[in-house]
């Protein structure tokens, strides 16, 4: 059975890291297995708490605005169309440099979950 979900229908909420999701696919609510795809935003010349996640792997894709991604002691500046993979245990914040909300879709294996995020700073 096909899953889908209709972006106007869902509710952003405020995640531990700061920025605002919108979870487009979720076990929890969507009924599908082991990832999840959110949208974050994080606004103009806002920055995500650092933070790193036990379990789930993350892979960002930039589709809107830039920012400087920080992965431990490295750091590299984003743009639209880049893919970035952030391994478990790896702690890591974004800061949107723009003009514009910086917008990131986030895919986690295994799914999101507030209690596998650890805020560090």
């Amino acid at each position: 059975m096909a899953r889908k979900t209709e972006y106007a229908k869902i509710q952003p909420y405020t995640t531990k890291d700061g920025s605002l999701i919108r979870e487009l696919m979720h076990p929890d609510i969507h009924g599908n297995m082991k990832q999840s795809l959110a949208e974050a935003i994080i606004p103009i010349r806002g920055m995500t708490y650092l933070h790193k996640h036990g379990q789930s792997e993350e892979i960002y894709h930039i589709v809107q605005g830039h920012g400087l991604l920080f992965l431990g002691d490295e750091q590299c500046g984003v743009t639209v169309g880049d893919t970035v993979y952030i391994p478990p245990d790896m702690p890591h914040h974004i800061k949107n440099l723009g003009d514009i909300p910086l917008k990131i879709l986030c895919c986690s294996s295994p799914a999101y979950s507030h209690d596998d995020t650890e805020i560090l700073a």
